[in-house]
């Protein structure tokens, strides 16, 4: 019996620890007016790229409509809200144009494929660990500083450090 409870004990701890391996990466939520902006990360990049994804998700808990017109960083000369779309079976990415627009109650999801952060001419590769600070602006909420956690090269989402192929698209023109 004694022994039963200490494994079921040490069974119990095991299990705890394990979920410690597996449990999301999140960073802090960003409150900023009626906005929640939640989950920053990033991946890791190769050296000698020139582009980064920045990915986030913003939940806006009031009544009326804010935008994400862009944003800086001191990790890249700029910082755009840019979106992915499929053309003739072509994937392409561009900027969101007049800014990105976060409806009363919703959430919006900047994440790969979709909707993103581009932070273009990256002064230094992303590595795995690292934080990247980055300042985001809205129409509303005004200016709000957030840092991207970098997760492995091929992350999907905060919490994969690694895997999951990144998708072939152009960058109209970003890439020279």
């Amino acid at each position: 019996m004694k022994s039963s409870l200490m494994l079921r004990g040490m069974l119990g701890a095991f299990a705890i620890a394990a979920l410690g391996l597996v449990t999301p990466v999140h960073a802090e939520s960003v409150k900023a007016g009626d906005l929640v902006i939640s989950q920053p990360w990033t991946r890791a990049t190769a050296g000698g790229a020139k582009v980064g994804g920045g990915y986030l998700t913003i939940e806006n808990k009031g009544a009326t409509a804010d935008k994400l017109v862009g944003g800086s960083t001191e990790a890249a000369a700029k910082l755009e809200v840019h979106q992915m779309s499929t053309t003739n079976g072509v994937m392409k990415m561009h900027p969101v144009e007049g800014g990105l627009v976060i409806k009363p109650g919703k959430t919006v999801k900047l994440a790969p494929g979709g909707y993103h952060l581009m932070l273009v001419d990256l002064k230094h590769p992303f590595k795995q660990g690292e934080k990247v600070p980055v300042t985001l602006e809205f129409e509303k909420a005004g200016k709000v500083d957030v840092t991207l956690d970098v997760q492995g090269i091929g992350a999907r989402a905060p919490s994969t450090a690694a895997g999951g192929a990144m998708m072939n698209h152009q960058h109209d023109g970003h890439m020279k």
